[in-house]
């Protein structure tokens, strides 16, 4: 309400500086017969009250008109100055209010995630934890994109190579960090700082060039993400296994109503520290989902595991269903 305010303020002082200044020139022009050239000159040494002098001596009537003309700009100007001071004055305070804001709900966040630049690969992020109801803060340099989206998206204004950048997003706090940037280099420092403040942080980065993967998998990344070459192999299978991919693709982990996989915890299953199998979870009779991955504490993935496979601590279900078999599944255990 305040900036439409002002803008009406600034729309109104624009009119009357237009209004001022087509009155002297008409007025010079009719009653002291200047050119317009000369007139034009008249009225904007007249307003300016720089006083270079008269083009030509001015007559009675053009005297009383200048003098008119000099009070009018005086009032003018003044209320310009007290326009423009009130806009730069509000907008500041109104900024800081914002930035104070975002800053105390960004110091009320833990475990969350930072997302490092809001360009293609960024949003794309934003969406998906948005859709898992993921809390996230994205760190971004451009005003202009973070005035575009700040209603929706909590900001960190700032350079994330920059560490009290990262600090601000609550680095220290966080569970991960998307290093989203265009330039790999960025992403490098990015992943290096984020690295050094919070050694536990689960770290994945976009990378362009294949040489920047080593690189950035040393600087501390756990993984390190290439889309073209992801695009490139995904319209590729297209052609040699089109079924193949089509049915994967169907397969959603997107939203609650249209989720088909889903990862699990063995510590959300369990209720003792005694371990189970997977045929002891009977998840196929309990749920209609059907087990098709495990991953050991270790990190090691095993595809289709067996059903006297032995649920150690740490490590993950990768479960496959209906959307209507997963949502049983969260509901019998919690999720």
């Amino acid at each position: 309400m305040i900036s439409l305010i002002l803008k009406s303020k600034i729309k109104t002082a624009l009119l009357l500086f237009g209004t001022i200044l087509l009155i002297g020139v008409v007025g010079f022009r009719i009653i002291a017969d200047l050119s317009w050239v000369d007139a034009l000159y008249m009225t904007v040494i007249t307003i300016s009250t720089v006083g270079y002098g008269e083009v030509a001596p001015l007559s009675e009537e053009a005297k009383v008109f200048a003098i008119f003309l000099i009070l009018a700009s005086v009032f003018f100007i003044t209320y310009a100055i007290s326009v423009i001071s009130e806009y730069i004055v509000k907008n500041n305070d109104f900024q800081l209010l914002k930035q104070r804001k975002m800053k105390k709900k960004v110091d009320q966040l833990n475990g969350h995630v930072i997302i490092c630049g809001y360009g293609r690969n960024g949003k794309q992020a934003a969406q998906k934890l948005s859709i898992h109801n993921k809390s996230f803060v994205v760190i971004e340099r451009d005003k202009e994109l973070i005035e575009k989206y700040e209603n929706d998206v909590l900001f960190v204004h700032g350079n994330a190579n920059e560490d009290d950048v990262l600090q601000n997003a609550g680095v220290e706090r966080a569970h991960s960090l998307i290093a989203a940037l265009p330039k790999d280099a960025d992403n490098l420092f990015v992943v290096l700082s984020a690295r050094q403040l919070n050694k536990e942080l689960t770290i994945i980065s976009r990378a362009s060039q294949e040489t920047s993967y080593n690189k950035l998998k040393l600087a501390g990344a756990n993984n390190v993400i290439m889309p073209d070459k992801i695009g490139g192999d995904h319209m590729a299978s297209l052609v040699v296994i089109p079924d193949l991919v089509e049915f994967l693709d169907n397969l959603s982990i997107i939203g609650e109503d249209t989720v088909n996989i889903e990862e699990v915890a063995i510590e959300a299953l369990t209720s003792n520290d005694t371990p189970h199998t997977i045929k002891d979870l009977d998840f196929r009779r309990n749920t209609g989902c059907t087990i098709i991955g495990y991953k050991k504490p270790s990190g090691e993935y095993v595809i289709n595991p067996e059903a006297d496979t032995q649920l150690l601590p740490n490590s993950k279900l990768i479960v496959l269903g209906r959307p209507e078999q997963i949502t049983k599944l969260n509901s019998m255990f919690g999720l």
